[in-house]
């Protein structure tokens, strides 16, 4: 390791070098910060506009920032932000191995089935962002955004849709995270896909947000069904007869500060050959979320999620298909599973450009009537624990390091685990 150390110390000393020697016949630029929106107008069109392409309260941490570039028409109205940022990590895993390039515990490999190796090295940059952001405010419809978003993370690395909406008098339409989540109080990981405890989904929606009320926020949603199974020559996943509705109550108490209790609600439909029918069954969720500031360097986050039938929305569970799955009691018969998961984070700020954070979260599957009978190494418990540091060394990069390490243990009490060590570069325009 100390060799390590001295190899990168040389390398980094032979390239600064050259900079030093010639730096007097270099002119310098400075790039202090580049992502502070200075907007000009002959009203307090410029201000308002300043102040809804900064607002990152319906966003996540993995989010871009306000965007470098702006449009803006004739009369100072309307601008249209152009930015995104390029992110490139470095991923090894060491005694054991996560078979995807997020850290989720349920794709911890089983030794010895087509893989004898215990070390992965990966590097991606598929979750690089690119964006669009029109926004004004107008008369009639107030605060006025249409936002569209997307990454490489199709297949192929294929540019992906990720968000595209409309925001206007407190209603959103379009496709973006659902309601069913607390985006403020996701901690920070380089990990894309965060603690596996968590609520996390994208959908096509239309959700209103009232922010009437000083310090309280009330939102309900109807969202785009997307029904997961494990299904048999027996059972099937079918056509969905219902949308999915969503509540949320949240109460700040000042800006980095709050509590929010969610819920959604949805029927589900599935075919049986047996009954020759369609049957439906309903779904559940509630969820408590918070994050707050203990002082001004410390802040704490947290998520309590609970109910049946809602695998498409927490963060592991959704790789498995267990929204619906058979019942092992009743033949041609489908049933919801209860199902937990849950997440607990600190932050300390160690100067105002430096930061550390760890997380520990656990998702849980919980057995009915017999479930599941014919496959005792199914995942039962996936627990998760991060522990990272960031840097923004200027206002548009930042380098993070960051620890994970995994446990999946299956409804057999079999447990096999993963560690990973995960490095970053990102630079924002």
């Amino acid at each position: 390791m100390k060799t390590s150390f001295k190899m990168v110390a040389m390398l980094l000393g032979i390239g600064i070098f050259p900079v030093c020697a010639h730096a007097q016949k270099k002119v310098v630029i400075e790039d202090e910060e580049p992502n502070s929106i200075m907007f000009v107008s002959r009203d307090k069109a410029g201000d308002e506009i300043i102040r809804i392409m900064n607002d990152r309260s319906q966003m996540r941490f993995h989010d871009p920032n306000a965007p470098r570039f702006l449009l803006t028409d004739q009369k100072g109205k309307f601008a249209l932000g152009i930015g995104g940022y390029v992110r490139a990590t470095a991923e090894y895993d060491f005694n054991g191995i996560v078979d995807d390039v997020d850290f989720y515990p349920a794709l911890i490999g089983q030794p010895g089935k087509g893989n004898f190796a215990k070390n992965q090295f990966q590097m991606d940059i598929t979750t690089s962002t690119l964006f669009l952001k029109l926004v004004g405010r107008t008369k009639h419809l107030g605060d006025f955004v249409v936002y569209t978003a997307g990454n490489f993370r199709g297949d192929g690395k294929t540019f992906e849709l990720q968000n595209a909406y409309a925001q206007f008098l407190g209603f959103t339409i379009g496709y973006s995270y659902g309601s069913f989540m607390d985006l403020a109080a996701l901690p920070a990981t380089i990990d894309f896909a965060g603690p596996n405890g968590s609520a996390f989904y994208r959908t096509t929606q239309l959700s209103y947000l009232y922010s009437g009320l000083k310090n309280w926020k009330f939102g309900i949603a109807a969202e785009m069904p997307s029904v997961d199974g494990t299904t048999t020559d027996k059972v099937s996943i079918s056509t969905q007869r219902m949308p999915d509705f969503a509540a949320s109550a949240q109460y700040n108490w000042n800006k980095n500060s709050h509590i929010r209790l969610a819920a959604i609600i949805r029927s589900m439909t599935y075919s049986s050959d047996v009954y020759q029918k369609a049957y439906s069954t309903t779904g559940f969720g509630l969820q408590a979320s918070t994050t707050f500031t203990v002082t001004p360097k410390w802040q704490v986050f947290g998520q309590l999620n609970y109910g049946k039938g809602i695998g498409q929305f927490l963060n592991d569970l959704s790789n498995l298909n267990v929204d619906l799955v058979p019942n092992p009691e009743k033949e041609g018969r489908m049933q919801t599973l209860p199902m937990l998961g849950w997440y607990a984070g600190l932050q300390y700020n160690i100067c105002k450009n430096v930061f550390v954070s760890g997380t520990y979260s656990l998702s849980r599957l919980y057995s009915e009537h017999n479930y599941p009978s014919d496959n005792p190494d199914a995942y039962r418990k996936g627990q998760y624990l991060v522990a990272n540091m960031f840097w923004n060394v200027t206002s548009n990069l930042q380098v993070g390091a960051e620890y994970l390490r995994g446990w999946r243990t299956d409804f057999n009490d079999a447990t096999r685990h993963a560690n990973r060590m995960n490095l970053l570069v990102q630079y924002s325009f």
